[in-house]
């Protein structure tokens, strides 16, 4: 619902805010006055196209904002959400400007946006009847949701919606397979043929490691044992280290520490230390020893290893950077070439669901049709019987339950259902029916549209609806049959409406006049909201042409009277 508007040097307009509440609210005044700049100015907010001609004379800038109620309507929160778009409180702020040199500027809560987002995000929440644009009954794509409303099986089309894109996911799955046949067949070969590669190979985790640090010790055998041989000479003595070996000094030292303890017993300490050293010495040299006594050369386990590890290199350019990542492949390639052998299995089995499941959706889109070619008859017979009472007596309306093309004698089922919706209209006797975008008159189209929103009130999630031209060319039993309908469909909804009939202006719930001033030699137009005494004198004014005259104020009071919208109780004639 708009609560809010804002206009700022937008034509005649230069400064206006007005709020706005529920039920019907009337603009009236004077031809001429800007009734229709106002609606204009509401249809820009909208997303309506625009150029730099809306902008007042000698400003830089034209600017709309309005603040729209969206806690009712679950489709809009929805693609505000979708886009991270916070509603505050249930509410946006939308503001759009456009500057003299031609640029434009669209923000939804202070997020900017592109015009055409503004206006998918407008045509959920406002339908704007009486120019051929933003409005929800203009757009073929939208009567399907319409009439799935009005005929209560939204959640099954939903659900048939998912049935379909499972269907679709298995028909794409089966068609790229059967597509990619011979792909197939040399993918099975090369997997095959990698599998017994890799297997062959008996590649163990680790095993690389190991390998060249092996790899590493026979390479240098010579420098290794000639370097440990030193290190056990340099212990025990002989060999390339020469002399008695640090174990004969140790000995020694030990004896002579021996002797010194027996007169100093403080040195036990500095004896029981070199005690320590000798032993674990005499550890590492029976160490020593034994490594070189097992240290052995063999040129063949060096060739043997060089020739696995150059094996492991070939594998890891080919299969991956490690042996873990060439085991880990195997495992993939072993159950992709187990799916690929098994296809004809699969194939069959999935040829098998996609029909069943084909059998079942298109049971499930005939059952749809069936309830949509029920509520379309309704929806028409109701659509008639209101337009007969808005002057349009011998309009004829309907809504196409089509199909496309039958493939191989069966229908054509979409994410939808196989059903292709929209409405029509002959407007009079002899014409053929044609598509609603097509009616040339804006009354006609207005009233159309009054009478079909009247039905789908109660299911549309629209909630509001703004008229422009819906009293063009009507008056008396009509007039007061177009402003019934107005009220009725306020009760449900937010309804602004412009009029220059008083039948219809007695029935709204707030009236405001739309005005001409002029001042400094500037024309402004201004927006005033009429309560009392200065509404019964507009109602006369749009009665009789006289706001002054006491008989056309009585006459207006009496009309506001009956429609229970006279709330002044101190006027007297």
């Amino acid at each position: 619902m708009l609560e809010e508007l804002s206009v700022r040097d937008f034509a005649l307009i230069d400064r206006l805010s007005v709020s706005f509440s529920g039920g019907l609210s009337i603009l009236s005044g004077e031809t001429g006055a800007g009734k229709s700049l106002l609606i204009g100015a509401i249809g820009f907010l909208l997303g309506g196209k625009a150029d730099t001609g809306v902008i007042r004379t000698g400003a830089e800038e034209a600017l709309v904002t309005g603040i729209i109620d969206v806690s009712r309507n679950p489709e809009a929160r929805a693609w505000l959400e979708g886009r991270g778009i916070d509603a505050e409180d249930g509410r946006v702020l939308i503001r759009r400007g456009i500057k003299a040199n031609g640029r434009g500027s669209v923000f939804i809560q202070n997020q900017p946006c592109l015009r055409a987002d503004l206006a998918e995000l407008t045509s959920l929440l406002v339908d704007l009847h009486g120019q051929h644009e933003h409005q929800s009954l203009m757009a073929a794509e939208n009567h399907r949701k319409l009439l799935d409303r009005y005929a209560r099986i939204e959640a099954q089309v939903e659900a048939f919606s998912i049935r379909f894109a499972e269907l679709s996911a298995k028909r794409k799955s089966y068609e790229s397979a059967l597509a990619s046949e011979k792909e197939r067949t040399r993918e099975i070969e090369f997997l095959r043929y990698a599998v017994d590669e890799i297997g062959k190979a008996r590649l163990k985790k680790g095993e690389e490691a190991d390998l060249e640090a092996e790899e590493r010790l026979l390479a240098q055998h010579e420098k290794l044992f000639a370097a440990a041989d030193q290190a056990h000479g340099c212990l025990s003595g002989g060999g390339d280290a020469g002399g008695a070996g640090a174990l004969a000094e140790l000995r020694r030292l030990r004896a002579a520490l021996e002797a010194a303890q027996a007169i100093d017993p403080g040195l036990a300490d500095l004896a029981r230390r070199v005690d320590d050293s000798f032993y674990e010495l005499e550890d590492v040299a029976d160490s020593l020893r034994g490594y070189l006594g097992n240290l052995r050369y063999s040129p063949e386990r060096l060739e043997e290893i060089e020739t696995r590890l150059a094996d492991i290199h070939k594998l890891k350019k080919k299969y991956g950077s490690s042996v873990e990542e060439i085991l880990a492949r195997l495992v993939e390639d072993q159950e992709r070439l187990s799916r690929l052998e098994t296809w004809e299995e699969d194939k069959e089995g999935l040829a098998a669901e996609i029909a069943e499941l084909e059998a079942s959706v298109l049971e499930e889109a005939l059952a749809l049709s069936a309830r949509r070619q029920e509520a379309a008859r309704s929806l028409q017979s109701r659509v008639e019987s209101i337009l007969k009472t808005l002057g349009m007596p011998n309009a004829r309306f309907f809504v196409r339950v089509g199909r496309k093309e039958p493939e191989a004698g069966k229908p054509v089922v979409g994410p939808a259902g196989v059903d292709e919706i929209e409405f029509m209209i002959a407007p009079n006797p002899g014409e053929s029916a044609k598509p609603l975008s097509r009616i040339a008159s804006g009354g006609e189209l207005s009233r159309v549209a009054l009478a079909a929103k009247t039905v789908l009130a109660e299911t549309d999630t629209v909630d509001t609806l703004i008229f422009d031209e819906v009293d063009a060319g009507i008056g008396g039993e009509v007039a007061v049959a177009v402003g019934e309908h107005l009220s009725t469909l306020g009760r449900r909804r937010q309804v602004l409406c412009i009029t220059h009939l008083a039948s219809i202006a007695a029935r709204a719930d707030n009236q405001y006049r739309v005005e001409k001033e002029v001042s400094d030699g500037r024309t402004s137009t201004r927006l005033s909201r009429m309560e009392g005494r200065a509404r019964a004198e507009e109602i006369a004014r749009m009665l009789a042409g006289d706001p002054d005259e006491e008989a056309s104020i009585a006459h207006a009071v009496e009309l506001l009277r009956k429609y229970g919208n006279w709330r002044d109780g101190t006027w007297e004639k």
